[in-house]
């Protein structure tokens, strides 16, 4: 059940980011991208994942440090449940820089490799559309 659940939430994200990625004009894109509601059917998987492994969780989470959290990731349920709480924290993060990147007039044409670099390495894809945004920011003032 692991590895559905591991897989499903991928899965249940996926539309959203190929709506703003393939169809960033399409008027329900800019609808569905503005709702935080996007992530729920992604943090009930988590919430599937996490419940059995709670208490491994709840002390990595309030006594954090390498060691503690290496243990919750060797069990499946802890790796898919810090898998599924990124892929709805990167869906949000993706939302949000495509409503900006609309809001900025930053072109299609650009945002969708963007948004394609934070589906996959998120950190990486913020940081470069921080840097846009910023340089576009100062551009309109």
């Amino acid at each position: 059940m692991t590895v559905i659940l591991f897989e499903l939430s991928f899965w249940l994200a996926a539309p959203v980011w190929l709506l703003m990625i393939f169809a960033p004009g399409w008027g329900p894109t800019a609808r569905i991208a503005r709702s935080p509601l996007t992530v729920v059917p992604v943090l009930l998987v988590y919430l599937g994942l996490a419940v059995p492994v709670f208490p491994e969780l709840w002390t990595a989470v309030s006594s954090p440090d390498l060691e503690t959290f290496r243990e919750l990731t060797a069990l499946a349920d802890g790796a898919g449940a810090v898998w599924a709480q990124v892929i709805a924290w990167d869906l949000l993060v993706g939302q949000w820089m495509y409503l900006e990147g609309r809001r900025l007039g930053v072109s299609p044409l650009l945002m969708g490799p963007l948004l394609v670099l934070t589906v996959l390495l998120s950190p990486f894809g913020l940081l470069v559309f921080l840097g846009l945004r910023a340089a576009r920011s100062r551009n309109l003032e």
